[in-house]
């Protein structure tokens, strides 16, 4: 039997729910993971020179945990659920950026913070995929 639009509506705005659920919680980790990284940074712990590959990091970093609340919610089409959020997270930073600093594009750095937010999230849906039943 095929499922009719109607049952699969819910699933679908389930689905989004928690795409948008996990890259809040992405940008909340990538918010702290970046604040501890200016810390070390005034600090002297860690050079000024490393500030674009911890700010990819941090996305690579929130994308992974946000993907993981993502797809533990989910349980089902755990890769694309974990791409959407990693996604979802990069537009976020991204409209953040535009409103912060007026301008943030691709162009400026932000093709990094795209791979980084894209892998997180899609090693998300590989590592919360449920292995299938065996059958005996």
């Amino acid at each position: 039997m095929r499922k009719i639009e109607e049952e699969r509506a819910p699933n679908l705005i389930h689905a989004m729910i928690n795409v948008l659920i996990g890259a809040l919680m992405g940008l909340i980790v990538c918010i702290v993971f970046l604040f501890a990284s200016a810390a070390a940074i005034s600090f002297g712990l860690i050079g000024e020179d490393l500030m674009y590959q911890l700010s990819i990091a941090g996305c690579c970093i929130g994308g992974l945990l946000g993907g993981l609340v993502a797809v533990g919610k989910q349980r089902s089409r755990t890769l694309l659920v974990g791409i959407f959020t990693g996604a979802l997270l990069y537009l976020m930073i991204l409209m953040a950026g535009a409103v912060l600093y007026g301008s943030f594009g691709p162009e400026e750095g932000g093709v990094g913070l795209l791979c980084g937010a894209l892998c997180g999230g899609a090693l998300s849906g590989i590592l919360g995929a449920v292995p299938p039943k065996k059958k005996r």
